[in-house]
């Protein structure tokens, strides 16, 4: 506003100042000899002009400010609209949303006493952990539904406790009171994206079956397919997931005995007896296996074991035999419990011991922290000794070895570093092993191996492009009669420096000599090496899950 009002005072002394010039003119002419062409009405009509230029577009620019005030001052009120209207939703949508939580939290509070009032007889969820079921009333608290039979979420009780949680997986309950072990193991493949959730609540389904040992021990058939070769079994995708499966199941049951008053109320004498006979059954098949082959990870082996473990029938065992089974198993998270279960905590030095001798220092740390036995087993040591036996040249690295088998050593020594920094960090290590120079050469051999890389995939060979008159390389023409004179091709005459599995053609002209043909240039590449030490053992990660 100051700069508008200090304009329009000074068009105000327009006026004034063309007098003033006027009267400088009048001044100029007297002294002059020469009357000028010059006339003064001339110039007091130019300034009259511009000063009514300027007025003009001065008040032109006044409107539009008034006009962009007025637009503004309207725009400053929709938005205060709107922001009301925004807040008020707001306060809408939180309203509705704590009546809905109070509803819940009345439902649930409703759950509960009732489940304390129907405990005598069984019916509803029961707190004290003797009989379960899904079934829930529909209550209806305002007008929100709160929970209904056939939800995706159900409502069910924590072994032990009588918290009540949501249930996502209600089917589990239903095919554990029908004794389905088939159905179960469909349902578990079905479900195997959410595997965590699904064992969690398996462990409180099995509280609602009749027989849950008898449930579980049903589920275990199948185990050993007939259909399937023994050298074909780690190929079977199928028969490899029924065999986790069955694990999972009696690591559940071994759940449920942990929280149950009394083990006869889940498993049955005559239930162990037919469980020890497929022990045995089992027990001569594991002969076959080669400690060094299962490399730590044998399922057949961890089956076996959990089996005796689940059912409680390890006093029918030999414990030597049953601890010369677990360097079959060590790489598996559940080891540790395993061997507490099977009552091998004496065993375990015997164990170790074992493992340090076979080249498998990772699964020997892993143990002794398991067992409190560092003391007798001591981890940097031990993993000191890992990285030497990676390092150890192979025999084929010597000076004429092929880059190949560089890389092969070079590969080995590279797993062996990641797996160390992996137990260091797990098992606290690093003041007494630092970790930064295992990290720097880990980043020196990833280099090495980039640039490798990119240095073969530099040199790969390309397919010889086609000529201009689309006639391509084929095999070579013998059908040709002998009176007649001709020359071989280039093709023919120099041979190809690679070797393709079909020839590679290109779609030519109709009339050429030789027809054409489709297909697919490959070249014929090794294959790929496993990571594999010298010890014939190949580790990605401290414990297999």
């Amino acid at each position: 506003m100051e700069g508008t009002e200090s304009v329009a005072t000074l068009m105000d002394s327009t006026s004034s100042k063309i007098q003033q010039l006027q009267k400088a003119f009048a001044e100029l002419e007297s002294y002059r000899a020469v009357t000028l062409n010059l006339k003064w009405k001339e110039l007091e009509e130019h300034f009259h002009g511009l000063e009514k230029s300027l007025k003009r577009r001065f008040h032109e620019l006044e409107d539009q400010e008034k006009e962009f005030e007025n637009k503004t001052m309207k725009a400053k009120e929709i938005v205060k609209k709107r922001e009301a209207a925004v807040f008020a939703k707001e306060q809408a949508t939180l309203q509705r949303l704590q009546e809905k939580r109070d509803a819940a939290v009345l439902a649930i509070v409703n759950a509960r006493e009732k489940q304390r009032k129907v405990s005598s007889n069984g019916m509803g969820i029961v707190s004290d952990g003797s009989h379960w079921t899904p079934e829930v009333e529909v209550k209806q608290v305002g007008s929100v539904p709160v929970a209904a039979e056939g939800d995706l979420e159900d409502v069910k009780t924590s072994p032990g406790s009588g918290n009540v949680m949501l249930m996502s997986y209600p089917k589990l309950v239903k095919l554990c009171e029908e004794m389905d072990a088939g159905g179960l193991h469909k349902f578990i493949s079905d479900n195997r994206k959410n595997l965590a959730a699904v064992r969690e609540e398996l462990q409180l389904a099995l509280r609602s079956a009749p027989n849950a040992g008898r449930l579980v021990l049903d589920s275990l058939e199948g185990f050993y397919s007939m259909d399937v070769p023994h050298q074909d079994v780690k190929k079977d995708a199928n028969l490899l997931g029924l065999r986790r499966t069955c694990i999972m199941l009696m690591e559940c049951l071994s759940v449920l005995l942990t929280n149950s008053d009394s083990v006869s109320d889940v498993i049955s004498e005559d239930t162990k007896v037919k469980a020890k006979a497929v022990a045995e059954e089992w027990k001569p098949r594991l002969d076959a296996l080669d400690i060094d082959a299962s490399n730590g990870n044998s399922l057949e082996a961890h089956a076996f074991l959990q089996l005796i473990a689940s059912f409680g029938i390890a006093s029918d065992f030999n414990e030597e035999e049953l601890s010369r089974l677990i360097p079959m198993v060590s790489r598996r998270r559940q080891t540790a419990d395993l061997c507490r279960s099977l009552g091998l905590s004496e065993k375990m030095p015997g164990v170790i011991e074992i493992l340090v001798n076979s080249g498998r220092q990772i699964d020997a740390v892993n143990l002794a922290f398991a067992f409190d036995l560092t003391g007798q087993f001591s981890p940097v040591p031990l993993l000191k000794s890992y990285l030497n036996d990676a390092r150890k040249s192979s025999p084929a690295k010597s000076v004429n070895s092929s880059p190949t088998a560089q890389i092969e050593v070079n590969d080995r020594e590279l797993i062996a570093l990641k797996v160390v920094i992996k137990c260091i960090e797990e098992h606290k290590l690093d003041e007494q092993y630092p970790l930064d120079p295992l990290q720097k050469r880990v980043i020196q051999l990833e280099k090495a191996k980039a640039d490798k890389k990119r240095e073969t995939e530099a040199t790969k060979p390309q397919p010889k492009r086609p000529r201009a008159n689309g006639v391509g390389y084929g095999p070579r023409v013998t059908n040709i009669p002998s009176d007649k004179v001709c020359y071989a091709r280039a093709a023919d005459r120099y041979p190809q420096q690679y070797v393709y599995d079909r020839p590679y053609m290109y779609a030519g002209p109709a009339d050429n000599h030789c027809p054409p043909l489709l297909g697919s240039a490959t070249y014929n590449f090794s294959q790929s090496h496993a990571n594999y030490f010298g010890n014939s053992y190949h580790y990605q990660a401290t414990y297999l899950h």
